[in-house]
């Protein structure tokens, strides 16, 4: 095997080809345990602290073990990153000639097929001319472009009417019917992922391969030798989501929506048809009155007996459907509709009666849309049979897998309780880098004056640093609370002041960098895959304890699950998935050997309960301080030092 504390080394090739580079014992051992799964094609965790380099130390072995790897992210952000800068950088620095293919979801690939129909029927055309020209420069993109990766095109938003017009879906693509079959791009793109070493996927594309509902063609794993995945505290959530059912009624209104088209198309008018239609839609219209309207989320019992009626309609309309457009006999695109009514019929079927013994079945509604679900309580079985029929190398990395040196939450979790487990911590020296402040005789987190009080603390510490700060809210009503309690306590404030809502996530943490004082009042999508380096950073104040909202119905009957097996639901459960949120969140302050300030706790249970030691121990090794004025002063110090040292 390689030694890797060479190739990391201060002589080797890497420092050798890469300016600034800095050797990490850490990153050669995280590399030397990823290498022996490699080759034993055992499954491995490892939790690497910030600061490790963990990319690269999976990335390296990857590269020298010769083996065809897939590497899944948690986040197309590091999915783009390694594939257009990591990859390519190590192959070139360990003199690997690699072939490397970057793999998405269907849904970010050009559909040549269904642009084609847009753009042949006029009266499906957008009528303002904003999206006409928009759809002329896709147009003209689309006779140009090699991948067909929407990511091209960077003048159309993600949120744009025209993406689900232009791209396929499972359910609506006509597969070897299609009459743009030999030109698809989505097709392209899994051959090219087929003849290369390392494939750089997500972890939504790899569980719906795994789930077996397939987002390409064919299977994505039987080739692979070794599956790595980074950010894999995210993965049992999302196997869950995958390994359930789901039925929405934007599929129907989608499959309304091209069952019109494909009549403009080949020129059929059916008066009966054209009612059945608008009699499903009527049916849909049924259903959301049902619920009252705003958004909610309710367990399946919860609902009244009309809004099952109207379900039932639902699925008599779509069998009727699906017989009247086989009655057609008019190609391959209404036979395609047909089946996808059908099986939209037919997964209200399933979810109708699926077992409370197995999972939670619930309801998600929103302004537009309308979601029923069923997710398993647990995917451990699932998933471990899905790792012992692939003879694979499984290795799963984040910085937040274990509890203090325990694995067992996360490898229960994913059905791998016998897995080799690797922790390390972070190279960072945070007895001198950072401060944890838990502020004393703070109200309990129910009392009304929690916000404000929570605020007063943070002020001292604002105002010390300038800014610079991020409050972490555990739920959208502390975030507003929170807004409120900044603005009476800073009228005016000193600083610029961002919040989570007003605008898109990644354009807020540009404007936070940019700007290099600003507070960021934000919630859960904030607590994790967030890297804000240098002194634009300088506080991190979490407002309570991460414990997820009781009323959660996927929450509630998990825990009855766990109960109905005579387990602990507190103990096994609901802690530890705090306890790893809670480490999500400190670890935003420190993100570079310079970078230093204050992480600022204001929930009393971490000091009042015994379980607050189970939070303490996950928190970096940082001096624990209780008096606001040390923390201010340690901001002002070493920002002080900072700027002097700059003007020097």
């Amino acid at each position: 095997m390689h030694e890797f504390k060479d190739i990391f080394g201060p002589e080797g090739p890497l420092a050798a080809s890469m300016p600034g580079y800095a050797y990490r014992p850490e990153q050669a051992a995280m590399a030397q345990a990823v290498a022996a799964a490699l080759a034993r094609l055992e499954p491995l965790l490892v939790e690497a602290g910030t600061g490790t380099g963990k990319t690269f130390a999976y990335l390296v072995p990857a590269l020298l073990s010769g083996r065809s790897v897939i590497i899944s992210t948690g986040t197309r952000t590091l999915q783009d990153q390694l594939f257009r800068r990591d990859v390519p950088l190590l192959a070139q620095a360990l003199g690997m000639p690699v072939k490397f293919a970057l793999l998405k979801g269907r849904a970010n690939y050009l559909c040549r097929h269904r642009l084609e129909l847009l753009t042949q029927q006029a009266s499906l055309l957008p009528r303002d001319r904003g999206q006409a020209r928009l759809l002329a420069r896709i147009a003209r993109w689309a006779a140009m472009t090699r991948t067909g990766d929407l990511a091209e095109l960077t003048d159309l938003p993600e949120q744009s009417p025209l993406w689900p017009s232009i791209t396929s879906t499972r359910d609506n693509c006509l597969g070897s019917e299609c009459p743009q079959f030999a030109k698809c791009h989505v097709i392209e793109a899994r051959r090219a992922a087929q003849a290369a070493d390392i494939v750089v996927v997500n972890h939504h594309l790899l569980l719906a391969d795994l789930a077996l509902k397939d987002e390409g063609f064919g299977d994505l794993l039987p080739g692979a030798e070794a599956v790595i995945l980074d950010e894999a505290h995210q993965v049992p959530d999302i196997a869950a989501q995958f390994f359930g059912q789901l039925w929405s009624a934007r599929q129907v209104q989608v499959l309304l929506r091209d069952v019109a088209s494909e009549l403009r198309g080949a020129a059929i008018k059916s008066p009966a048809l054209s009612g059945a239609l608008e009699d499903l839609e009527a049916a849909i219209d049924r259903l959301r009155a049902q619920l009252g309207g705003g958004a909610q989320r309710r367990e399946w019992a919860a609902l009244p007996d009309a809004f099952f009626d109207a379900l039932d309609a639902i699925a008599a309309a779509l069998v009727g459907i699906a017989s009247q457009l086989d009655g057609l006999g008019a190609g391959a695109g209404t036979a395609n509709c047909a089946r996808r009514a059908l099986a939209l019929a037919a997964g209200l079927a399933t979810l109708r009666a699926a077992s409370d013994e197995d999972g939670v079945r619930w309801l998600e509604a929103g302004a537009t849309g309308l979601v029923l679900q069923f997710t398993p309580f647990e995917i451990a079985d699932r998933f471990r049979a899905y790792v012992d029929s692939r003879p694979c190398a499984w290795v799963f990395t984040s910085a937040t897998l274990a509890i203090g040196d325990d694995f067992a939450h996360f490898a229960a979790r994913i059905g791998l309780p016998e897995a080799r487990t690797l922790r390390i911590d972070s190279p960072f020296d945070y007895r001198n880098q950072a401060l944890v402040y838990l502020p004393p005789a703070m109200p309990e987190p129910q009392d009304p004056a929690f916000a404000s009080a929570f605020i007063a603390v943070c002020a001292p510490l604002l105002e010390a640093s300038g800014g610079r700060a991020f409050l972490l809210y555990t739920s959208y009503r502390g975030l507003a609370e929170g807004v409120q309690a900044l603005q009476r306590r800073f009228p005016d404030p000193p600083f610029p002041v961002l919040v989570q809502g007003e605008a898109p996530r990644e354009a807020l943490l540009t404007r936070f960098r940019a700007l290099g004082n600003a507070v960021l009042l934000a919630t859960a999508s904030f607590w994790e895959g967030v890297d804000v380096k240098g002194d634009a950073l300088s506080i991190v104040a979490i407002d309570k304890l991460p414990f997820a909202a009781p009323d959660d119905p996927l929450l509630a009957a998990r825990l009855a699950g766990i109960r109905r097996r005579g387990g602990n639901p507190f103990v096994e459960h609901q802690l530890p998935q705090a306890v790893l949120a809670l480490k999500q969140g400190a670890g935003r302050l420190i993100r570079d050997p310079d970078d230093f300030g204050v992480i600022l706790i204001g929930d009393p249970r971490i000091r009042t309960k015994n379980y607050g030691r189970v939070f303490l121990a996950a928190l970096p090794p940082c001096p624990l301080v209780g008096d606001g004025a040390l923390a201010a002063q340690f901001l002002r110090q070493r920002l002080g030092a900072k700027f002097a040292a700059g003007a020097g």
